[in-house]
């Protein structure tokens, strides 16, 4: 009895105990989600636009009157929700630091998103010289938001700078073209630069990975295009939860016009014949080629005229599948042409603005990279930059470098005064025979391989549909090099330590019995057989000869030497075909080997290449698609940037 008594004690102790826990976790989480409201007031606006249009705007501002404070704002196509003044984010700004140290935050619907007024154009071309009211575009509702902002809210010190991920970014990065003189910092991350080089396509090559996050961008809201508080768009559901074998099964491109077709029986079909009505599904079919359209909406090429009062931070992921061109070429460029400017950047080991969380440790996918990396960007670097621009003296020692960048194969954080750093150069290897990367040529044969367009490589031996994918730029690739059509070239185990800081070229020489065809290059880190592997790790992986893909990168052969103007390839000629692989900071330790693989498809990462050259690939019929065999020829070589 007392055995039995003592048992029941316990166990009632122990139901305390954990009933007590409870109650403190609970009580710790209502405080992180009451924070906002407790210490700050939100007002909601609709600030008028130079042509009249109003943008639904959210200002956060500290109930603390007794000084003032820099606005930090946010532009986006994403909803600045919770809407309703009594309703409150239970986070706001960059960073939990900026939050509790006090700043006014701005959340604002982009012009014909939610509930704003106005018509919404995906990635919304940039007007220069303007000579009227109403031209206008992202610069000048951004520009005309901050004067109401610094002339209407109280309590604000007349600095206000500007940050966002991924779409916002962009918005980020529009704000310093002809930007407002109150704007005084500027942190574009993960940043879209191009449609043609971001998200959507890759060089060209359309990324059929992306296909259901089309509605999010081209669906037209409803009741004549006005403001609206709840979602109108509904993401594709793909009736299997294997991706790679629903889009084998559904065929050419034009069989998936169906998703895009919104009426019911009480809205009849009115449009053309092969027209959708969701117009991004509708530009993307009918603009294969880079012209006009895309042209006009990229960014990068008006970043010759940033303005010097404004500070710029650019912020990536070196494992970022969606957004990695966009932040690199945006430091490169605004680099290049303004001189004089405070432009940096900071790149470390996340996915796709991993970076905005805490999550402890660091992973992207299998791979893990250390502890707390987010939270000390957060603390140590994004925190600095704003404050030093927005509450200090703003001049141009803010105590940052130039490139704050994470070296991937190290695992840790270096500081560097240019990037790439000063002391990289270029180091070439070659594809030679019997799976060698070697530093001089081997003299000159053909390897082939049959590509089918029944059995495609996959990008990942995962079997699942997502909405986008992420997880696979750390995969391991042991998969894709023990099949035929991926070929693979490796150095010998590494003596030494070798430090990749910069972008890549890939140099290939093939042919092909077809006349169109795609080419991936994939560089890879070989881990030794002895590797510890981490907690996270999938159950059927092991670090042990892990091959960590460190950088990949696809282009439409179509385009080999125009985006703009595509042409076939003349069957079983050997012919030059460069891809430009997006820089890396990695170092492939002593005892690992350095892998380069080399292939035609990547499914349904991108779309199937028809290997016969058509115009248009979204209006390929299935006649068109044929297996061929194609050539990488042993002078191809790839141009590394080498730490010296």
């Amino acid at each position: 009895m007392k055995t039995s008594f003592r048992v029941l004690f316990l166990g009632l102790c122990l139901l305390l105990v954990v009933f007590s826990c409870k109650e403190t976790v609970k009580a710790e989480v209502a405080a992180v989600d009451t924070y906002v409201a407790e210490h700050y007031t939100k007002q909601e606006v609709d600030i008028e636009m130079r042509d009249g249009v109003k943008l639904h705007t959210t200002i956060y501002s500290p109930k603390d009157t007794s000084k003032e404070y820099p606005i930090i704002m946010q532009r986006t196509p994403y909803s600045s929700q919770p809407y309703g003044e009594g309703n409150f984010r239970p986070q706001i700004g960059p960073n939990v630091n900026l939050m509790k140290e006090g700043n006014i935050i701005v959340y604002q619907d982009v012009r014909g998103r939610w509930l704003s007024e106005g018509h919404y154009e995906n990635m919304r071309a940039y007007i220069p010289n303007k000579t009227s009211n109403d031209q206008v575009d992202e610069s000048s509702d951004t520009y005309d938001t901050i004067d109401w902002l610094v002339n209407n809210v109280e309590n604000n010190n007349g600095n206000v700078g500007i940050w966002g991920i991924s779409y916002p970014g962009f918005y980020a990065t529009y704000a310093t073209v002809d930007a407002h003189p109150a704007l005084k910092a500027s942190s574009p991350q993960a940043c879209i630069g191009d449609f043609f080089f971001d998200d959507f396509h890759h060089n060209g090559a359309y990324l059929l990975s992306y296909f259901r996050a089309t509605s999010l961008f081209g669906t037209p809201r409803p009741n004549g295009d006005q403001p609206i508080d709840t979602a109108w768009y509904v993401l594709p559901e793909l009736p299997t939860e294997d991706q790679y074998q629903f889009f084998l099964d559904a065929g050419p491109l034009k069989n998936l016009d169906y998703f895009y077709e919104y009426e019911t029986a009480d809205t009849p079909k009115m449009r053309p014949e092969g027209v959708t009505d969701d117009f991004f599904w509708n530009e993307l079919k009918e603009h294969p080629n880079y012209d006009e359209l895309w042209k006009s909406r990229g960014l990068i090429q008006h970043l010759k005229d940033v303005k010097s009062s404004v500070a710029t931070m650019i912020v990536g992921g070196w494992f970022d599948a969606e957004d990695l061109y966009g932040p690199l070429e945006t430091y490169k460029n605004i680099e290049k042409y303004n001189d004089g400017n405070y432009n940096t950047m900071v790149f470390g080991p996340w996915d796709h603005g991993r970076w905005s969380r805490r999550d402890g440790r660091s992973l992207v996918g299998n791979y893990y990279f250390g502890d707390s990396i987010a939270e000390f960007f957060q603390d140590n670097i994004e925190t600095k930059f704003f404050n030093h621009f927005l509450k200090g003296d703003g001049d141009k020692d803010s105590g940052l470098p130039e490139a704050y960048v994470f070296d991937t194969g190290k695992r840790e954080w270096k500081q560097y005064d240019t990037w790439p750093p000063a002391n990289s150069a270029k180091q070439t290897m070659y594809l030679s025979e019997n799976q060698e990367l070697t530093s001089e040529q081997k003299g000159i044969s053909g390897i082939q391989f049959i590509s089918d367009i029944k059995k495609p490589v996959p990008y990942s031996e995962d079997v699942k549909t997502v909405f986008t994918p992420r997880k696979y730029m750390t995969d391991d690739q042991r998969f894709a090099a023990r099949r035929s059509d991926v070929l693979v070239f490796q150095t010998d185990v590494l003596d030494e330590d070798l430090t990749l800081a910069g972008d890549i070229m890939a140099k290939l020489k093939v042919a092909t019995t077809g006349t169109a065809a795609d080419w991936i290059v994939k560089i890879i880190d070989v881990h030794p057989s002895d590797s510890e592997t981490n907690e996270e790790m999938q159950d059927h992986l092991r670090m042990s000869n892990y091959h960590l893909m460190v950088r990949s990168e696809v282009l439409r052969g179509r385009f080999r030497n125009s985006f703009s103007n595509p042409e076939p390839f003349t069957p079983n000629q050997k012919t030059d075909v460069n891809i430009k692989l997006q820089d890396v900071f990695h170092t492939f330790k002593k005892g690992h080997r350095l892998q380069v693989q080399v292939q035609s498809t990547w499914f349904p990462l991108i779309d199937l290449n028809p290997q016969t050259y058509v115009e248009n690939i979204f209006k390929a019929d299935e006649s068109d698609f044929k297996t061929q065999t194609h050539t990488v020829f042993t002078d191809s070589n790839i141009e590394f940037s080498v730490l010296k």
